[in-house]
């Protein structure tokens, strides 16, 4: 796997610039307006690594599907690179919670669906679908159906059919939520490195202070219901980052920067 072997950081950028611009959305329901996201400022530059971290419901995932074009907001708007975004972002990999892989696709199909959805050239897809497989450690899973795989295979297959057309923004939410504490450890060790060799514009949302902490540049903090930004915190930790990043001094003083935060906005209690 790639933890065996892991990539320094590179030199080269790569990436769209996002940003949102007093975005915001509400919801109407039949006992009134839910105000999921007030109006919101952030960018995200050019292959910077952005997690959102914040308690349930503080919009964190509404935030994503506005990024992605896939929800309109009702004020506001989403640029990419300086240009409003119109209609849903194509250059773009997305994962989700749900691996929502295809049944009666293989493993390696379903990767492979991705480009051929997008009319790309089916040796390069290929090419490009084998080496994920192999960097993710799901090769020899390739001719498997997704109700032979565990979760953290299924997941890892649905990582990689995210980024097999090599998009420049990929979109992430709680794409470790579902696994097992040791299972995402490697997830995140993983994909750092996967990043660190092909960096793109990420927008990665969790639960999880220490997986933000651990895989981010900057990482975003989200106060509870109606969603709003409270704290960007940008996290100066060298890369690649070590699998047990707990015992670095600098990632528990950032971790408890944003559990303080948490604490003050009645998150956590002690």
């Amino acid at each position: 796997m790639l933890s065996q072997d892991r990539p320094a950081a590179t030199n080269t950028v790569t990436g769209l610039e996002i940003a949102g611009r007093q975005l915001s959305r509400e919801f109407h329901t039949k006992d009134g307006v839910n105000v999921a996201l007030q109006p919101t400022d952030f960018t995200i530059a050019p292959g910077e690594f952005v997690s959102v971290v914040g308690p349930s419901g503080c919009g964190k995932s509404t935030l994503m599907l506005m990024v992605a074009g896939l929800l309109q907001p009702t004020s506001g708007q989403v640029l990419i690179n300086g240009e409003p975004l119109a209609h849903a972002l194509t250059d773009v990999g997305i994962v989700f919670q749900d691996d929502l892989l295809l049944d009666f696709r293989t493993a390696r199909d379903n990767i492979l669906l991705q480009g051929k959805v997008r009319g790309l050239s089916r040796d390069q897809q290929e090419a490009r679908t084998d080496e994920l497989m192999a960097q993710l450690g799901v090769d020899k899973a390739k001719n498997r159906y997704p109700n032979q795989l565990s979760g953290g295979m299924r997941q890892r297959v649905s990582i990689a059919r995210a980024l097999v057309h090599e998009p420049s923004v990929l979109l992430m939410d709680e794409p470790f939520g579902a696994l097992d504490a040791l299972t995402r450890t490697q997830m995140r060790v993983d994909l750092e490195a996967l990043w660190l060799e092909r960096p793109k514009s990420v927008l990665f949302i969790t639960h999880s202070v220490e997986e933000a902490v651990g895989l981010s540049d900057r990482v975003i903090v989200m106060g509870p219901s109606p969603g709003r930004i409270v704290e960007e915190i940008v996290i100066d930790l060298p890369r690649p980052r070590p699998v047990q990043m707990g015992d670095e001094e600098a990632f528990a003083e950032y971790s408890g920067q944003i559990y303080d935060i948490f604490k003050q906005l009645g998150v956590l209690h002690d």
